[in-house]
């Protein structure tokens, strides 16, 4: 068990370098919106989801609207039930209070460093856990360093902050794309995202496109067999 723990965490650790980038700007804008450090330390521990927490950060205005902070939150992380339904086999002999610890850490960087490794070898819902472990650490290391020192970081731009989001997501595609005969799901997705995004305006392009591009590839599959 210490062993895939460790094995996730140091797996983990090259695309971590760009989670505790864009964890230093959530840090940052956290310190502009006067939220307290303690609020960011339980939205770290609680919430756990980068891309839903900029997004909570975002919304609290005065007065805050609870109901669309919540609704947009869960909106964006509607493709965890994606995620974690790939990851089905992996937890089959897995006791259920040990699922929704494992789970909590899932990301959707330890989540593609899990299949990739799925590929080469048999690993463990323990790999997956050290993985979500390193991504905590990293994301809490950067918040809070964003947080403290931010003031000394006037234009995030200058050291490609903004960039590191972007950067992120890139690796993971590149990651998962092995062979040509993903080339086609892949750009299919990408266009079927990049039209929804534009008429829908809201985050539920993600989970469309995502399963559009997965039921494309399960057709494409079977039809080639």
């Amino acid at each position: 068990m210490n062993n895939d723990i460790k094995d996730g965490f140091i797996a983990n650790l090259p695309i971590s370098v760009s989670v505790f980038s864009y964890g230093v700007v959530l840090g940052i804008i956290c310190t502009s919106k006067a939220i307290s450090f303690l609020e960011l330390a339980f939205m770290n521990i609680f919430i756990f989801a980068g891309s839903a927490q900029f997004v909570i950060v975002d919304m609290l205005t005065t007065p805050i609207n609870i109901v669309a902070i919540v609704s947009s939150a869960l909106l964006i992380n509607l493709r965890y039930f994606l995620i974690t339904a790939s990851l089905n086999t992996l937890f089959k002999d897995t006791s259920l209070k040990n699922r929704f610890f494992i789970i909590h850490f899932v990301t959707d960087e330890s989540w593609a460093v899990t299949i990739n490794r799925q590929k080469q070898k048999e690993v463990t819902t323990y790999f997956l856990l050290g993985g979500g472990l390193c991504i905590f650490i990293t994301w809490f290391l950067g918040t809070t360093l964003g947080y403290f020192f931010g003031e000394f970081i006037s234009n995030p731009k200058v050291f490609g902050l903004d960039f590191a989001f972007l950067a992120l997501f890139t690796a993971i595609v590149t990651s998962m794309y092995k062979s040509k005969d993903d080339f086609l799901p892949f750009l299919l997705t990408a266009i079927i995202a990049i039209i929804l995004e534009y008429y829908l305006n809201n985050m539920f392009y993600i989970i469309l496109s995502a399963i559009f591009g997965s039921l494309f590839y399960v057709w494409r599959k079977n039809a080639r067999e």
